[in-house]
């Protein structure tokens, strides 16, 4: 008897990885540049909630179907606070008190090691050895390209915003969990609309009190605000919950290990940031890393 071979992934499944560290990479691009013209609470709820129509509009266009009963919103709406709410909230936050590019790329590159230890006892999914080696590779990667930024600003590093920062990681990483989990046959559409929501209808209060609300829709922030909701909310969030569906939780987030690469590379074209050589042999390393964590 003749073993059917498994079915190789289409070219769109292919082109998904590398597309969303691209659009995930250009959010601290976006973050350095609406940074002088809108306060972060702020801002964020403006995505948020320009992202629910946006979103909305598409499914009801296409007749997607809603979450059903109160479980199914329960879910979308939790996975929404941690995925975009909590984890935005803090790194917004984060960077508004101090805390440097290079240490936020460092901690928010740790949900694939954070996955990783915990994918087996929550999903039951193996993490073979071949992964944990490339999860550790791409840590190295991550923490080499980010090296230099490190040590420029490790002397006044605002312990504060830095716990704010981890605890927003750990959101992340929850949220990539619990999506996995209890939503692996929803529609992508309407499920991230509701994420949105949830994310929008927490972020809403933390505007009103904490902010006056400042926003001068210069062309900056205009720009920013239309790819932070097409761009990263839309098409990057949309892409990481079809990764998220289709591979291992612990392979899917080892992608985040590029970011810091990426949004390097990113920097340096646009702001003219430099590059040393270090960082390009870590983003080498991450690579390698990324490469391994992610097969099987």
């Amino acid at each position: 008897m003749t073993r059917t071979p498994p079915a190789s992934p289409s070219p769109a499944l292919r082109l998904a990885p590398g597309l969303f560290v691209l659009i995930w990479s250009s959010g601290f691009i976006v973050a350095r540049l609406i940074a002088p013209h809108a306060e972060p609470f702020t801002f964020l709820t403006l995505r948020f909630l320009l992202t629910v129509c946006v979103l909305s509009a598409v499914a009801l266009i296409a007749g997607a179907r809603w979450p059903v009963g109160w479980r199914g919103w329960r879910d979308a709406l939790l996975a929404g606070i941690l995925l975009q709410g909590i984890y935005l909230d803090g790194v917004f936050w984060a960077v508004s008190r101090g805390l440097t590019a290079g240490l936020t790329a460092l901690v928010t590159s740790l949900p694939p090691l954070l996955t990783a230890l915990v994918a087996g006892p929550l999903l039951g999914e193996r993490v073979s050895g071949r992964r944990w080696l490339g999860v550790w590779i791409g840590a190295l990667g991550a923490g080499l390209v980010l090296l230099p930024k490190i040590g420029a600003g490790a002397d006044a590093v605002p312990l504060d915003a830095l716990a704010v920062c981890f605890g927003a990681t750990i959101a992340l990483t929850g949220g990539t969990l619990w999506q996995k989990r209890f939503a692996a046959t929803v529609d992508l559409r309407t499920n991230a609309a509701v994420q949105f929501l949830g994310a929008g209808l927490m972020t809403l209060p933390l505007a009103l009190l904490l902010e006056e609300g400042r926003f001068d829709a210069s062309p900056p922030a205009l720009v920013g605000l239309a790819w932070a909701v097409l761009g990263l909310s839309v098409g990057g969030v949309l892409l990481l919950l079809g990764l998220i569906r289709a591979q291992a939780v612990a392979g899917v987030s080892a992608l985040f290990y590029l970011v810091p690469a990426v949004s390097a590379v990113m920097a340096y074209l646009l702001f003219g940031e430099t590059l040393a050589p270090v960082q390009i042999g870590g983003m080498v390393v991450a690579v390698i890393g990324v490469a391994l964590a992610s097969r099987g």
